[in-house]
């Protein structure tokens, strides 16, 4: 795999500066050649567009991490479902990458290169056409659920309950995609599950409407208890490692507290070991908008600390500053599992704290979330 990757990484750089052309090129292929898959994607394409492209260039970045990436080609092949996606159309897919690929490598694109991504679009196809396959076994091609309820949490924030009408399996930590067709047909948009599994099969989900975000915004201010939703496979290993014996430093910025708030909860229900830091950050307090609750829970359970921090709210009684630089004040943490959830940034700048304080990469777990939800 290593010279695969090495050609991979290479000729992506070729084509990197002109990515939002190819992507567009490689739909405009894709419908051209076969306009019946237009049905599949959104009206509005200016999200969707590099969407797909993305995943295919995740999954060749991680050729060289067999195990990550057989997670994720596994995900992503079930997730794929919900489109109903026949398996001679990754064909249709990968020629058309092929050809925008070599459009936009020009002369520097040579026959290496050309074979390399062959190899690679085959390799994950087969992948997830294998997992589709399988999972057609156990599992339909999206689940539909009823909000049962919609409670606003300030002005951008919203708290939904909803309930699939078949059970959904899936792990503390993971998101899903969701659409809902009344409102905004054929978008799909990934959040996080917000509780552990429960009794009565009902998913919480939190979400914050973005200025750029056509979902997020319908979901915040348009969806009401009744509605349908539908929600693909889910996705994701942010999940709780249960053979370590490492206490745990949970990371959450906004409504990056999803995740972490289930895998809380699912350490609520059998944890008597390992000690909890919580550390829950945001611009300001009504951005910490699920705060009562967690110290309900900290209040119940000796064995979580929580530290809420606000980098614009000068009055808040708490930690200031970013969330990412408030966990390097405590510590130490080189005995620590991290668990870290928020924007991409919130994120990144979380990353290089741990490096900094020397936390091993593989003690850290993360979901980071784009600018557009």
């Amino acid at each position: 795999m290593g010279n695969l990757s090495h050609l991979l990484q290479e000729s992506w750089t070729v084509v990197a500066e002109q990515q939002e052309k190819l992507a567009g090129y490689f739909y405009a292929r894709i419908f051209l050649s076969n306009p019946h898959l237009r049905d599949l994607f959104p009206v509005q394409m200016d999200v969707q567009r590099a969407r797909l492209l993305g995943a295919i260039v995740t999954a060749v970045r991680t050729l060289d991490a067999p195990e990550q990436l057989d997670v994720y080609l596994r995900g992503l092949g079930r997730d794929h479902r919900k489109f109903e996606v026949a398996p001679e159309q990754y064909a249709v897919v990968g020629d058309a990458l092929l050809e925008s690929l070599r459009i936009f490598g020009g002369e520097r694109w040579t026959p290496e290169f050309d074979q390399a991504w062959r190899d690679a679009y085959g390799l994950i196809a087969q992948k997830m056409i294998d997992a589709a396959e399988a999972d057609a076994d156990t599992n339909p091609p999206y689940w539909v659920a009823e909000v049962l309820s919609h409670e606003r949490r300030g002005r951008d924030v919203a708290v939904l309950t909803a309930l699939p009408g078949r059970k959904l399996e899936y792990r503390p930590g993971q998101y899903v995609s969701v659409e809902c067709p009344a409102h905004q047909p054929r978008l799909w948009r990934v959040y996080s599950i917000a509780n552990a599994p429960r009794r009565d099969h009902t998913l919480e989900f939190h979400v914050r409407a973005l200025s750029t975000g056509w979902v997020s915004g319908m979901m915040v201010r348009r969806v009401r208890p009744g509605d349908l939703l539908r929600l693909a496979a889910p996705m994701g290993s942010m999940t709780m490692d249960r053979d370590s014996t490492r206490d745990i430093v949970f990371v959450a910025g906004s409504t990056g507290l999803a995740p972490i708030k289930a895998l809380l909860e699912e350490l609520t229900r059998y944890n008597r070991t390992r000690w909890v830091h919580l550390f829950f950050g945001g611009g300001t307090r009504e951005d910490l908008y699920d705060l009562p609750e967690l110290r309900a829970i900290a209040a119940r359970h000796p064995w979580v600390s929580l530290v809420p921090a606000c980098s614009r709210d000068a009055g808040f009684e708490g930690e200031h500053g970013d969330v990412s630089e408030i966990v390097g004040r405590y510590g130490p943490w080189d005995r620590h599992d991290f668990y870290v959830a928020g924007s991409s940034g919130m994120v990144r700048a979380t990353l290089r704290t741990l490096a900094a304080l020397n936390v091993p990469a593989d003690r850290i777990r993360y979901d980071a979330f784009g600018a557009v939800q």
